[in-house]
């Protein structure tokens, strides 16, 4: 999974301009976060129409704030540049929750 250098809402739009993304928000800090990192290469490797983008929220805070982020761990969906669809909250996500998430997109 490749992690986003830090960069703006705009930057990020214009990376993400062709294709189809998830974009997975995280820190190193969060228990939530560590508590689905060991299921995200099997997601990933199910949801291979994607390709999966880690956006550390420390780094990444004021992108976080321009795309109301409130709560990780969360997830953003791009594809050809355009946001498609979100599941951003403050709650723990287990695998189902999110293969769910990505199937109804």
């Amino acid at each position: 999974m490749e992690k986003l250098a830090k960069m703006d809402k705009k930057a990020l739009e214009e990376k993400l301009s062709t294709g189809k993304y998830v974009l997975f928000f995280t820190a190193d800090w969060c228990p939530d976060c560590r508590f689905i990192k060991p299921a995200m290469p099997e997601i990933e490797a199910n949801f291979s129409q994607f390709e999966f983008i880690l956006v550390d929220r420390d780094e990444n805070i004021d992108l976080c704030q321009e795309m109301m982020i409130m709560g990780i761990p969360s997830f953003v969906v791009y594809e050809d540049g355009k946001e498609k669809a979100r599941f951003v909250n403050k709650d723990r996500k287990t695998k189902k929750e999110v293969e769910d998430f990505l199937n109804n997109i």
